[in-house]
């Protein structure tokens, strides 16, 4: 039997430990993490002696990417409510492959998916959960692939690619690495894409749009891995939509903005695509791992994944599993519905402001500080650079040993910077005070040691 209590003070416990431990991991827990380096087992060991080996050396060894001043990755948190919801889901043990393995996680699924439609202001009349947004931007693309090739007479599902008419992919400079690796899935190809310039934040420009001729996939971008920054949708996709083009949507965190009545306008004409991705567990905050595929007709959907076999269920209900790539599939739909019962409308726009204010705070912070931000902080995303690469890679480094709070580098049009992301339902203002004071000591100390060395 579990002891599900001891569990519970277990996990409370870590809960609780987040704002007075380092953001990184202790360097001899990681060290620890060599005593489970061990023979596979003889024989069997407890529940309880397995919760305790983890509790005591895994809990140790993690980042505090659920805490408040976690900045690195576009991560979001967890809320309460998607954690609880998520433990319950897993104690069920269900296949949300169809409704008549699972009822109850189908239904939430649908219904997760209806409520994030609504959510985001997009005309969408289906979709799927899946993995992150790769699996998404797959799922979307899947659909897009499918619905150009049947318009000139061609079944990918059933005659696969050799032969099939070639479809061009339109891209920006900036386009994310989920999206090419998506299209290499899709035997599309990551290099064969046509490559819009971009501007200064990243955004594809529309008057270097390509001239097309056929119908196209293009693919836009809502919030810019690094600066936040949002294709211009208005100008671009009736460009797309002249020639029969579908418009794609990679929206991994920005999909979000349209949530906020503040940042909403950040999305005008986004709705006028034909696929959006966006995932759960970035600004919605409920957990690993949720990727989300809207589309604004779900048919072409069901038509690339559907898996037809003689035991599989085609009942009137919608089974999941003939919308995504996956068969047998986690309960997703529970902890998303939870996070988005939990919010209700006031407060997912409510998470979305308070963060995107926090990055600002963060950016008017270290330009006080006399140092360079080098995007427009339209969103939750800030760009930093502390002068020379050299020099900005040793802040990081002293940013990240310091343990205060964690943010990554990036490369940002020639020049190396650090990447603030704060996406995480916890942070508070006493978390961003305590993260931009640690911050710019430590880059007043490397830029100090700098000057003596010279």
């Amino acid at each position: 039997m579990i002891d599900f209590d001891d569990l519970a003070r277990r996990a409370a416990h870590y809960q609780a430990s987040l704002d007075g431990r380092l953001v990184r991991p202790e360097y001899d827990a990681v060290a620890a993490l060599q005593r489970l380096e061990q023979p596979f087992p003889e024989g069997p060991s407890t529940p309880a002696s397995i919760f305790t080996e983890l509790d005591e050396i895994g809990s140790p060894a993690t980042m505090a990417a659920t805490g408040g001043r976690y900045f690195g990755f576009v991560t979001g948190g967890v809320l309460p409510a998607a954690l609880g919801a998520d433990w319950l889901a897993a104690a069920w043990g269900q296949n949300a492959a169809m409704d008549v393995m699972s009822p109850i996680a189908a239904r939430l699924e649908e219904i997760a998916l209806r409520w994030i439609g609504a959510a985001l202001h997009l005309p969408a009349t289906g979709g799927a959960l899946v993995t992150g947004a790769t699996m998404a931007n797959f799922t979307g693309l899947a659909a897009a692939r499918e619905t150009l090739l049947a318009r000139q007479g061609w079944n990918v599902s059933s005659q696969g690619l050799f032969g099939a008419p070639a479809i061009p992919v339109v891209v920006g400079g900036e386009v994310h690495a989920s999206m090419r690796k998506a299209l290499s899935l899709l035997g599309l190809g990551k290099d064969r894409v046509i490559q819009v310039p971009v501007d200064g934040q990243g955004r594809m420009r529309p008057d270097s749009f390509p001239t097309l001729n056929q119908p196209a996939i293009v693919c836009l971008q809502a919030g810019n891995v690094n600066t936040g920054a949002f294709d211009p949708a208005v100008e671009l996709i009736p460009l797309a939509k002249a020639t029969g083009s579908w418009v794609h949507i990679d929206g991994a965190f920005g999909l979000w903005a349209a949530a906020a009545p503040g940042r909403a306008h950040l999305m005008a004409g986004y709705d006028q695509a034909d696929s959006w991705t966006t995932d759960a567990h970035k600004w919605l905050n409920a957990g690993y791992d949720c990727g989300i595929a809207l589309l604004k007709d779900a048919a072409p959907l069901r038509d690339a994944l559907d898996v037809p076999a003689a035991y599989l269920s085609h009942g009137a209900q919608r089974q999941p599993m003939h919308y995504t790539p996956e068969s047998s599939r986690r309960a997703r739909g529970v902890p998303v519905w939870a996070a988005l019962k939990s919010l209700g409308k006031q407060g997912l726009a409510d998470l979305v402001e308070r963060c995107c204010g926090h990055a600002t705070r963060f950016a008017e912070g270290l330009t006080q500080g006399e140092f360079e931000v080098l995007n427009d902080v339209v969103l939750n995303q800030v760009l930093v650079s502390f002068g020379s690469s050299e020099q900005t890679k040793a802040v990081i480094a002293g940013i990240q040993e310091d343990g205060t709070c964690w943010c990554g580098s990036t490369q940002w049009q020639g020049r190396t910077a650090m990447r603030i992301s704060v996406s995480s339902w916890a942070t508070t203002e006493g978390d961003v005070t305590r993260s931009l004071e640690a911050i710019l000591r430590v880059a007043r100390q490397t830029r100090d040691q700098g000057a003596l060395q010279s």
